[in-house]
């Protein structure tokens, strides 16, 4: 039997959200031995302009190696317990980006910028010492990363920045932020089902945009499982906020290309022809390098968080493979 959208795009994309699974099956995460001295995290918090954070520290007082910062967007810190759990011989910070789960916002109808999440995450690093820090960023948090480095580039040693969505740099760019805007679109006007399944059908595309893809209709959210019914509520971090805050933004190039920090461009193995990993490919292509492949797809380091696992032991050995080339 061929395999639904939804389950070719369970573990591909991050949902920070419950996609109505069995509770059991929400969050599992295996169980490992540890050799390495690691003591449990420590959550803390930040007050910032517009926003008061909060970040899980993971230490290990033993290690001489930069923390490493382990981060997406919207996705927050409860996404990363599987690979975090890889890293116990080094000190690891997980946060919930502004706007999601732990994370408030002082006003919460004012869409996030990758500046306002890269200046939250400077703040956070010269809380912790000033760095510079190792940092692995999925998704959201690549573009977020991006924009901390061009602004930061001594705070970070190594940027691994796995499949940032950045349509602008797509040969398809206004088809492909045509459609990216209409899932928020399609949100606004029906509801969280219809809007989620309008997403897993942009992000699953393979392939450049046809220029008439953002005015056909969204699928049936029945086809995913997901609930027809608007039930009135607008506080989705990643159809509502989230969205909208990054989707335009434009890395800066110029700045990138002079920053002592090296930048390493990551793709999934599995996610060829989609927008993230097109973007992944664009950066790289600017940069004047080439992309390193990563084993699985766009969430391949879950190990159960969301109901979602990749391949989370291959991807992790992959990163600390590509952290010890710096």
């Amino acid at each position: 039997m061929a395999e639904s959208p939804l389950e070719r795009l369970a573990g591909t994309w991050e949902f920070d959200f419950p996609i109505h699974l069995p509770q059991d099956q929400l969050i599992t995460i295996k169980e490992r031995t540890v050799t390495a001295p690691a003591t449990a995290p420590t959550t803390e918090t930040l007050e910032v302009p517009g926003a008061r954070l909060t970040y899980d520290v993971h230490r290990n007082d033993e290690s001489t190696e930069p923390i490493l910062f382990l981060i997406a967007s919207p996705m927050a810190a409860a996404g990363f317990g599987t690979l975090a759990g890889h890293f116990t011989d080094r000190t690891v910070v997980t946060y919930d980006p502004r706007g999601s789960e732990r994370s408030t916002l002082t006003e919460p109808t004012i869409p996030p910028t990758p500046e306002e999440h890269a200046d939250d995450l400077h703040r956070i690093i010269q809380k912790l010492g000033g760095g510079p820090v190792d940092l692995f960023a999925n998704s959201g948090g690549a573009v977020n990363a991006l924009a901390l480095v061009a602004e930061h580039p001594d705070e970070v040693r190594t940027l691994v920045a796995h499949e940032p969505p950045l349509p602008t740099l797509l040969r398809d760019r206004e088809a492909a932020l045509a459609a990216s805007l209409a899932v928020h679109e399609t949100y606004e006007q029906r509801g969280w089902g219809a809007g989620m399944a309008h997403f897993i059908n942009v992000v699953s595309h393979r392939g450049e945009f046809p220029a008439d893809f953002a005015q056909q209709p969204g699928p049936d959210p029945a086809m995913f499982g997901m609930p027809a019914e608007d039930d009135g509520s607008r506080t989705d971090p990643l159809l509502g906020l989230a969205l909208v805050g990054s989707i335009g933004y434009e890395p800066d190039i110029d700045a990138l290309r002079s920053a002592s920090t090296r930048i390493v461009m990551a793709a999934g193995a599995e996610s060829e022809g989609e927008l993230a990993h097109r973007s992944a490919f664009g950066v790289a292509e600017r940069l004047g390098t080439e992309p390193v492949i990563f084993p699985s797809n766009h969430g391949g380091f879950f190990g159960g968080e969301y109901g979602q696992t990749g391949d989370p032991d291959a991807f992790a050995a992959k990163l600390r493979n590509v952290l010890a080339e710096g």
